[in-house]
């Protein structure tokens, strides 16, 4: 609206023959002014939250016109420039709909699903962080499988594009899983085989290679008909490029934004996998609102696993839409719905069974404060141990 022409604003007559005269012909045009007079006019014109700052009497003196004037040219230049307002209720009809035609795929866990409004959103990124072996490859499997199952079963009918930078992905392991969720769909004749054809993996051995890896993707998400990417994991790619537990600022810039670009370019769900790592004492937490006070710092640094954080640093975890934390407290496995636009954040109890990862309960914990960004690791390798030899 800053470059459209004043005449064409629908101004009387007389107000818009004054602003011609000084050789004003739309809100951005230059003229000849005093400082204080260029800085009132423009904001006068200029769409924005300071275009009523001035008072009617000061408007009246910048432009030569009379009080009931003023009033009529600001408030008919304001309601044109200036964004309509919405109401809270529009706004979540609105959400609602894209969120509608966005799509989920869903988890196959009923609290998770519910949480998320669906499942993992199409068109933004999903990041799982946890400690090694606590079951984050074991969610790509099965989210792998269940992208590629048809949409009577609740999948996506298409390809899945899995990027295994660690070799942890074990295509009997995704069979297992499949055979054990959805029996009747694997009694069908080749199913299994065909379910197994959908997805492509490749395994970058660098960060170039990854690179180059990115760029085919874009190439064939629609030839493939590709419905999932999956990175396992991120992390691995930079390893060495820590120094004393905080990572430096390396060249991820470019990957994180193109990675975000697959996911709104094709609308479909990206999860990438993180890792943790230890924490600087000097670091503090992300946010003022989940700090601690000394006291309750004191006893916490004096825990088991006090200083376990996501990887990749504060850069990455704002460019993910969604974090699920997956830790183990006292020797439990949670699944933490870390970030969130949708719902707050909440931790849900589970477990690795054949099957896959599978909830203990489908009510979730509420978090708050520090809670939210912490990562546990106690008794995580009695776990390892007793469940996981198998699978990871």
């Amino acid at each position: 609206m800053a470059n459209r022409s004043i005449h064409q604003m629908g101004l009387p007559r007389s107000i818009a023959n004054i602003f011609a005269a000084r050789n004003i012909n739309t809100a951005k045009s230059e003229f000849v002014m005093s400082p204080i007079e260029w800085d009132s006019l423009f904001w006068v014109l200029f769409p924005g939250s300071e275009a009523l700052s001035l008072t009617e009497f000061e408007l009246m003196e910048l432009l030569d016109v009379g009080l009931s004037d003023v009033a009529s040219a600001v408030a008919h230049i304001s309601e044109i420039a200036s964004p309509p307002y919405q109401t809270a209720l529009s706004l979540m009809e609105q959400r609602l709909q894209n969120e509608h035609l966005a799509g989920h795929l869903s988890t196959c866990l009923k609290g998770l699903d519910e949480a998320l409004f669906g499942g993992i959103p199409f068109g933004v990124l999903t990041e799982l962080v946890g400690p090694a072996g606590i079951g984050k490859t074991q969610f790509c499997l099965k989210l792998s499988f269940l992208a590629a199952l048809p949409p009577s079963y609740g999948g996506l009918d298409g390809r899945v594009i899995y990027i295994d930078v660690e070799s942890k992905f074990s295509s009997r392991r995704m069979i297992e899983i499949g055979m054990r969720s959805f029996p009747d769909v694997f009694n069908k004749k080749d199913m299994a085989k065909e379910m197994a054809g959908r997805i492509l993996v490749l395994r970058p051995a660098s960060l170039s290679e990854f690179t180059e890896s990115l760029h085919r993707i874009k190439v064939s998400l629609l030839e493939q008909e590709v419905k999932l990417v999956i990175i396992d994991s991120m992390a691995a790619l930079i390893t060495g490029e820590y120094e004393l537990g905080a990572p430096k600022q390396h060249s991820l810039g470019w990957h994180i934004s193109f990675i975000k670009s697959i996911a709104e370019f094709a609308r479909i769900p990206v999860v990438v996998t993180n890792q943790v790592r230890s924490r600087n004492r000097k670091e503090v937490s992300h946010y003022s609102f989940q700090g601690r006070s000394r006291s309750e710092s004191q006893e916490y640094s004096s825990g088991y696993d006090s200083h376990l954080v996501a990887a990749l640093g504060v850069h990455w975890a704002h460019s993910v839409t969604i974090r699920l934390v997956l830790e183990v407290k006292s020797g439990q496995r949670f699944i933490k719905l870390a970030k969130s636009p949708m719902s707050p954040p909440l931790a849900f109890p589970f477990t690795i069974t054949p099957s896959g990862v599978s909830l203990l309960s489908n009510n979730g914990e509420e978090l708050s404060g520090a809670e939210i960004n912490e990562i546990h690791c106690q008794g995580h390798s009695d776990i390892i141990i007793n469940h996981l030899g198998k699978h990871q």
